[in-house]
């Protein structure tokens, strides 16, 4: 449930990671939203306070944006510094997901390679477990010009999602992140499996057949995002606000979350580039701490609607903070 008004006792645990003094824009049972720069919020948290990064910063797309974004050519100059702070304050054994897209160089139908160069650069400051892909089969043909109009390229359906950490071995299981089996694997569990080596030269022994509980996922995520009539979108239309235009989809954090932090834990997650707060619901839901912030207010105002429920849909207050009418301020 969200509250509008912090006492002191509220969210003790914002005094042990520096934020103590600084006022939240809203909070929850578990977490706190802040109006402003990220960056200056992320200079007042001790180092190793934060178990998990979880963000998608503006990207450095051909057009510029409402929500913000920095041309091609100054994008690692302008992003470099969050990730120094990032590194700093995450746990020896923490980790950072950034969801990054690509993007055209402007005028040609040829990809920049930015967001290769973003994960060259940081590669030098962390470790890269892994590399990920998210493809959403949901995502519109762009860019129109090169692929709806004159059709020398297909649609751009994947976004690159790099996982760094700061040691070679981040907390990480992925047991907590089983996928159903294939038709066919149930069937060889069912049946039995003759143990034997395969062409490739991978010998396949016994254990291969033994029933895990699912399978172990790829690093090729299909989520599609879809979000028409979720009950953010709803209320953002009810409160006459704008929805963010740049949101991804909650499954997206929620696999993340579950690999990354062990559940028996509050773990802490913070996302610098809040947005709707995919995020922080994400975190709240599975019962962790989280930290956003937010420069846009009309975004921190529509992310609140993630975090409403029951009487405080019809509180005077509540819906006043929510339509701008007296928001409040650190």
């Amino acid at each position: 449930m969200i509250s509008l008004k912090r006492p002191k006792t509220d969210l003790p645990w914002l005094d042990e990671v520096g934020l103590g003094k600084t006022k939240p824009y809203y909070h929850t049972k578990l977490g706190a939203a802040f109006l402003g720069d990220s960056l200056a919020g992320m200079k007042k948290i001790p180092s190793e306070s934060v178990d998990l990064v979880f963000t998608s910063p503006p990207f450095a797309l051909t057009r510029k944006k409402e929500y913000g974004n920095e041309p091609i050519e100054r994008y690692l100059e302008w992003f470099i510094p969050f990730c120094e702070e990032i590194k700093r304050i995450l746990t020896p054994e923490g980790s950072f997901v950034l969801d990054i897209g690509g993007s055209w160089i402007p005028g040609a139908p040829v990809r920049s390679m930015y967001h290769f160069e973003v994960a060259i650069h940081l590669s030098k400051m962390f470790h890269l477990a892994q590399d990920f892909y998210w493809y959403n089969p949901s995502k519109l043909p762009t860019p129109a010009e090169w692929v709806t109009v004159r059709r020398v390229r297909v649609k751009d359906a994947i976004n690159t999602v790099w996982w760094f950490s700061k040691t070679e071995h981040p907390e990480a299981d992925n047991r907590r992140v089983l996928v159903p089996y294939s038709d066919s694997m149930k069937s060889l569990i069912k049946n039995g499996y003759k143990a034997k080596k395969r062409p490739s030269g991978h010998d396949i022994s016994k254990k291969f057949g033994k029933d895990n509980g699912g399978a172990i996922p790829s690093n090729l995520l299909t989520i599609a995002n879809t979000e028409s009539n979720s009950a953010y979108l709803r209320l953002c239309r009810e409160f006459g606000i704008k929805a963010h235009p740049a949101r991804y989809p909650a499954k997206l954090v929620e696999f993340f979350v579950d690999y990354l932090l062990d559940p028996d834990y509050e773990s802490l997650i913070l996302d610098p580039f809040g947005g709707s707060n995919v995020t922080g619901s994400v975190a709240e839901e599975r019962g962790h701490r989280w930290l956003s912030f937010e420069q846009e207010d009309e975004y921190m105002r529509g992310s609140m609607l993630r975090f409403l429920e029951g009487p405080l849909f019809t509180d005077p207050r509540v819906r006043s903070v929510i339509t701008g009418e007296s928001a409040p301020r650190g």
